[in-house]
């Protein structure tokens, strides 16, 4: 099977091999597994060199398929784009020609571009893996809305199975639900359940890209406020983004710098140890798909507090195996000194957390993989 992989995804090379974002690439290698030969449509930055949190690819048989990268936010990026735009429909309906399978990446512009281009296409077997909010009441930026549209409709769309995140109602036959996983079965440990200790600091937790759409300055603020109460607290971060510096400045005006640690782009393993240390999860993010870092937290015994986004209230159920939170500090705060005063609900939660989130693991995702490729 010749499988095509139409994304948005910047890619990097380094010693013949190609490089993306660790978490993506983690995945796609499960899906590489089950396929003779691969073709990547996506854009490549050759100035680039792989961060610490990216990985390559592992296919004997890959080709990367370079197209230029583009955008639809402003008049002048759309001017830029109709340039662009005979390249870009070219390049993906010859690539969609030699597919045996298409799968496309979205929401994003090369997920807008495969999904249109896919309806000329309509006997080829296809899938869609939606990795935003599919909640059709949620505010989404245009372009979202349009791809949701084309994907969920029968008419323009054939042969085709999208993968979303959570369980949403009156969707059409091809809307699939579907998770993903970071562990395998034989990383499992046993929980060693964390005691709330008043000798000992609380360990709060952030993962995810420093910028304000996943608002970390709230996690900043919730470790200030906690100290300032005259509790012992550590936050650590992990992630890189434009935020950092707001944060450093943040934390050496408020006398932080004993509590607050901000380590950039970390390797899995280190994320892990961390989730395996950590109290809370604080994670105030606005948008979200099936957010990994939510589900790797209750993996390793680490409570999630965070915004009821997508499919985040179905993960946790809805407030059994953590707490939901419109944002506010004085809210993430309360919630942390609910399960002081309550260590014994505090354990429970951790447990039921720890349970839901062990379900979903690397073997089991790769399983469904597989159903979809060899679903004709």
């Amino acid at each position: 099977m010749h499988l095509l992989v139409i994304g948005h995804v910047v890619h990097k090379l380094k010693d013949g091999k190609f490089f993306a974002y660790g978490p993506y690439v983690r995945e796609m290698n499960l899906w590489f597994s089950h396929v003779d030969c691969v073709t990547i449509l996506s854009p490549l930055d050759l100035s680039q060199k792989p961060d610490p949190i990216d990985l390559p690819y592992n296919h004997s048989a890959l080709s990367l398929e370079e197209v230029p990268e583009f955008s639809v936010l402003s008049i002048k990026e759309i001017l830029g784009t109709f340039l662009k735009f005979p390249v870009l429909w070219t390049r993906t309906w010859k690539a969609m020609k030699n597919a045996d399978h298409i799968h496309l990446r979205c929401p994003g512009n090369m997920g807008l571009l495969g999904a249109m281009v896919q309806i000329f296409f309509p006997n080829k077997i296809k899938s869609a893996k939606y990795a935003g909010n599919w909640d059709r009441s949620s505010v989404q930026p245009f372009t979202y809305r349009l791809q949701q549209k084309i994907l969920s409709n029968p008419f323009l769309t054939k042969k085709m199975q999208v993968l979303v995140y959570g369980e949403w109602p009156n969707e059409s036959l091809n809307i699939r639900p579907f998770f993903t996983a970071s562990y395998s079965e034989n990383e499992k440990e046993d929980i060693v359940l964390k005691k709330l200790n008043p000798e000992e600091d609380i360990n709060l937790i952030f993962v995810g890209g420093l910028n304000s759409g996943k608002q970390p300055m709230i996690s900043a603020e919730v470790a200030k406020e906690l100290k300032n109460s005259g509790k012992k607290v550590r936050l650590d971060f992990y992630g890189e983004g434009p935020e950092r510096n707001k944060l450093e400045s943040f934390a050496k005006e408020n006398d932080l710098q004993d509590s607050v640690f901000i380590h950039g782009n970390v390797s899995a393993e280190v994320v892990k140890k961390a989730f395996q240390q950590a109290h809370f999860l604080i994670f105030i993010s606005q948008s979200e798909g099936w957010p990994k870092v939510v589900a790797e937290a209750m993996f390793w015994g680490c409570l999630p507090i965070t915004t009821a986004v997508s499919c985040v209230p179905q993960m946790l159920g809805f407030g059994e195996r953590g707490d939901l939170v419109t944002g506010k500090v004085d809210e993430v705060i309360n919630s942390i000194n609910k399960y002081w005063d309550q260590p014994d609900l505090y354990s429970q939660k951790v447990l039921a957390a720890a349970n839901w989130s062990r379900q979903y693991t690397l073997e089991k995702f790769e399983q469904e993989i597989q159903s979809v490729l060899l679903n004709r």
